[in-house]
């Protein structure tokens, strides 16, 4: 059995564990932005092909007490690297992240580390240099108080790159975070879905991979391939059993909605991808069903009214940089009252980074939820009505 560590965004953790917990893997502990959990050897590309809420899944190489340079040295260099890693990979220590432990300096443990692989990788290949043409292998490591964590990455790119958006526009939401959206509205595909500021229609995307079921990580490769641990045969085999879980019968209304013509236009774009990379999974599996694309219309948002008598506003609204300047962010949030009246039985879920939201807005959240995505400072703010 493996230990395996799934970053998110801070916050989203719990939404991550019930994932991992779906897919039948054990959850052993968590962090601010990491999910611990045990999983058998296919974990180590089912969670990269399926996890939709994951930005990145490490392999845990070895988790030991350190509290000098010494024995981090000899944790490191006692792992079995030639196991996990080719003669000709490039082994870079990307990130070092270090709390309340006597080995503070993140700059120091990254040097330790990495010249200890390649003592390791040297003694046991019998090689004075190690030539570094290959893929590159990334390292990750955490102290803890004062205990160490190895971590080997399996995702390559991360995991929000699905591979169906090709511009984002300015400011886009991660895939991986309008997933984490869309379970904490425990939203169905049987309630009507619209975003009324659909960008690059991010949002509208990933609710339809979710309703149909379709495995995000379809339309791409991922790190472990270029590594020894990698079974060829076995991830084409689950590739396969994912495939046979898309749902392509089910009805769903996910619609979309820009003031912006270009915005529009990249949204039925990635749509289109994203939407044919699931019909080359059932392809594969020698089916050919068709997966509905959500639809967008260019619109002002205050044009709008609601098509159904319930369903879901989730939406990404532009604040100062997007638009302009904090005064013009202010004044759409105060017209935004426009789909609070318009939709007066959906419910509203709206993410943003401007504290003075709610005030602007003038409704307060049912429930206020924090997230932390890369850099970005979000709030998440739900309506139940």
């Amino acid at each position: 059995m493996n230990t395996l560590v799934a970053l998110c965004a801070v916050g989203a953790e719990k939404i991550l564990g019930n994932e991992i917990k779906f897919l039948g893997y054990k959850l052993k502990s968590n962090a601010p932005g990491r999910v611990v959990f045990s999983g058998d050897d296919d974990a180590l590309f089912r969670t990269n092909l399926c996890l939709r809420t994951a930005d990145r899944v490490y392999l845990q190489l070895a988790n030991y007490f350190a509290d000098d340079f010494d024995s981090l040295y000899d944790g490191v260099y006692n792992i079995a690297w030639q196991d996990f890693l080719k003669k000709d990979s490039k082994i870079v220590v990307d990130k070092v992240r270090t709390y309340k432990s006597k080995l503070n300096s993140e700059h120091s443990v990254q040097k330790m580390v990495h010249k200890a692989i390649y003592s390791k990788l040297g003694d046991v290949w019998h090689m004075a240099s190690l030539p570094e043409t290959g893929a590159q292998s990334d390292i990750r490591v955490y102290i803890d108080q004062n205990t160490v964590s190895i971590l080997l990455d399996l995702s390559g790119l991360p995991l929000h790159k699905r591979g169906y958006r090709t511009d984002g526009g300015i400011a886009p939401l991660r895939e991986t975070t309008a997933a984490v959206l869309l379970q904490e509205m425990m939203w169905r595909r049987k309630t009507p879905l619209h975003d009324p500021f659909c960008g690059s229609g991010t949002i509208a995307i990933e609710a339809t991979l979710y309703a149909f079921n379709v495995a995000p990580g379809f339309g791409r490769r991922f790190g472990i391939e270029n590594l020894p641990i990698y079974n060829a045969e076995r991830a084409k085999e689950i590739r396969a059993q994912e495939a046979a879980k898309i749902r392509a019968d089910v009805e769903v209304r996910i619609t979309g909605s820009d003031i912006d013509a270009k915005a529009i236009a990249r949204s039925k774009q990635h749509a289109e991808y994203a939407c044919v990379m699931a019909g080359r999974a059932l392809q594969s599996i020698g089916l050919s069903a068709h997966i509905q694309r959500p639809d967008f219309i260019q619109a002002d948002f205050a044009s709008l009214a609601a098509p159904y008598e319930k369903g879901l506003l989730l939406c990404n609204p532009p604040y100062g940089e997007r638009i302009g300047d904090e005064e013009q962010a202010m004044e759409l949030y105060k017209n935004m009252d426009s789909l609070w009246q318009d939709f007066p039985n959906w419910d509203l879920g709206i993410i943003t980074s401007h504290k003075k939201f709610q005030e602007s807005f003038g409704h307060y959240a049912t429930q206020l939820k924090n997230l932390k995505a890369g850099n970005l400072d979000t709030v998440f703010h739900i309506y139940k009505r």
